[in-house]
């Protein structure tokens, strides 16, 4: 009795942690974007911050941005006046991809 009770016990933490390990491939790619600017800074230039989690690639409008070991990323970006749209794309190692759309208005 007591082997069978081992049994499942080991059964149930091997499916388990295979849940967790698999969840991340599950869920796909995420992005967090924030757009900061400096009111004492030169009009038009801003921040582009964030975090990319599962992502092989990130890009800005095509044009590829790197990311530390955690995700984070910044760009420092110079804008003409007027309103900008910025897409973000991210994609995971498995071709899944999302993409976030920025709205900047530089007086």
């Amino acid at each position: 009795m007591f082997t069978r009770v081992a049994i499942a016990l080991v059964l149930l933490v091997l499916v388990g942690y295979g849940v967790i390990e698999a969840l991340p491939l599950v869920e796909g790619p995420s992005l967090t974007v924030a757009v900061t600017r400096d009111a004492s800074s030169t009009p038009g230039i801003v921040t582009l911050t964030g975090i990319a989690r599962r992502v092989s690639e990130l890009a800005l409008d095509g044009s590829p941005i790197l990311t530390d070991e955690n995700g984070g990323f910044s760009r420092l970006i110079v804008l003409p006046q007027g309103t900008s749209i910025m897409n973000l794309t991210a994609t995971d190692r498995f071709g899944r991809s999302i993409t976030k759309e920025q709205t900047v208005y530089v007086p």
